[in-house]
């Protein structure tokens, strides 16, 4: 298994989130985590990159484990995770071309090699010939699709997109939906968080259901069952 979450608890202070809860997600694999608001769908999020820890319980990622994680070995961890958030969180006074380049920068990747890769993943996503434009320039899908060449750029094992569709209309949303899964068949597993139920009835992967604290496999057929 890529990710593993054994009996993990975790809450915040008079917050219960999880109690006793285990997924796993292989190699390769789609899936999507649905459940109601104030579920914990972002909290998972947080404790597959350990900006969280449990409480107890074991969330291991590839050869990682939180509880044997050292601090120094959390950058490492974090470049094999690509993050995909509703709100882009680009650098706004960078263009696209450097927003890019600020991730690569910490893997000490030479200009050249930064420069082709950055080409290689704007190609991926369409959007090389906007590389010089700043992300107030581009509509909202655009900047979502420089949100997941931003999250593909190191060749994650895993790409965890939180609520990618929230802020866009229907089409395009179903355009990085497209995208998610190209992603997904050249071999990276995604884990996608959505309240769009609308979505994940067209995607026909694998759910993930949130419910009093545990997870459990959910089959989406119509608005009244979630």
């Amino acid at each position: 298994m890529m990710l593993t979450f054994d009996n993990v608890e975790f809450h915040y202070p008079n917050q219960p989130v999880f109690r006793n809860l285990n997924l796993e997600l292989n190699y390769g694999e789609f899936t999507f985590v649905i459940g109601k608001s104030g579920i914990g769908k972002s909290t998972l999020m947080q404790l597959v990159y350990l900006n969280l820890f449990p409480i107890s319980g074991t969330v291991k990622i590839a050869e990682f484990d939180s509880q044997t994680i050292k601090s120094s070995q959390i950058p490492l961890l974090r470049r094999k995770i690509g993050v995909i958030f509703q709100d882009f969180k680009l650098l706004p006074d960078r263009n696209v071309f450097q927003n890019l380049a600020y991730v690569l920068k910490v893997t000490n990747s030479s200009s050249k090699d930064m420069k082709k890769k950055i080409n290689d993943v704007l190609n991926e996503v369409g959007l090389f010939h906007k590389r010089f434009n700043k992300p107030d320039e581009l509509s909202g899908g655009e900047q979502q699709r420089v949100a997941i060449a931003r999250a593909i750029i190191n060749d994650p094992i895993l790409v965890l997109a939180d609520e990618p569709t929230g802020n866009l209309d229907p089409e395009t949303s179903g355009e990085i939906l497209a995208l998610l899964k190209k992603i997904n068949k050249q071999g990276t597993a995604v884990l996608v968080v959505t309240h769009n139920y609308e979505l994940v009835k067209k995607a026909n992967e694998r759910i993930i259901k949130l419910d009093d604290g545990r997870a459990m496999k959910a089959v989406i057929k119509q608005k009244t069952e979630i």
